[in-house]
């Protein structure tokens, strides 16, 4: 099915999207994306659907073919003050605070979200299967968090977060038991089914 352009007739529409909400590890990222009036590109989709190799060349297109983008983090530690939903809105906002125009509207996949300087939105559940700006902002919220934790990786290899990104694998969990916990783990999160010795209780 072909991605709809936009949702609104407003020339400045930002797409937003998050990724790593679902993680054990890691802060949540945040892109939001204005395309250029008729940027579309074949293999455009959710992130989701799209392998990492097209994920890559995409993120360079749609940074090269976007009139504004920009990505927006939350820390494991703001995760685990505010909770994840709120910690993924927010780093919603932080990127739409970060484009270098503001958006007349903005689009955001899912269906929750907080307003945004009084400027009119819309939440659309899979969106980012729907819309060119949700999933150009899905790509680089995906691509720009994968890389955070390919570096990560080099500093706890042993969680292997190079190929799990923080996601809740049977071998991260087992890390997680052998190893303990790190600084960039979320406390609040069920790291394991029973985590009565995980913080020392």
């Amino acid at each position: 099915m072909a991605l709809s352009e936009k949702f609104s007739s407003y020339s400045l529409e930002a797409g937003c999207d998050e990724a790593g909400r679902g993680c054990l590890a890691g802060p949540v990222y945040a892109a939001a994306v204005i395309l250029k009036p008729g940027s579309t590109h074949p293999l455009l989709n959710d992130s989701k659907q799209v392998s990492k190799a097209n994920r890559n060349d995409l993120r360079e297109w749609i940074e090269a073919e976007s009139l504004h983008w920009a990505i927006g983090v939350c820390s494991p530690a703001e995760i685990d003050k505010i909770n994840i939903l709120n910690a993924s809105i927010e780093a919603m906002h932080r990127a739409l605070a970060a484009l270098q125009a503001e958006p007349e509207f903005i689009l955001v996949d899912g269906n929750r979200f907080k307003p945004f300087r009084n400027i009119p939105y819309a939440t659309m559940v899979q969106g980012d299967a729907r819309f060119r700006n949700i999933a150009a902002a899905s790509i680089l919220a995906k691509t720009h968090r994968d890389s955070f934790m390919e570096k990560l990786h080099v500093q706890f290899p042993q969680y292997g977060w190079i190929s799990n990104a923080g996601y809740p694998t049977p071998p991260h969990r087992a890390a997680i038991a052998r190893y303990g916990i790190t600084p960039h783990h979320r406390k609040t999160f069920r790291l394991l089914p029973d985590q009565l010795d995980l913080f020392g209780h």
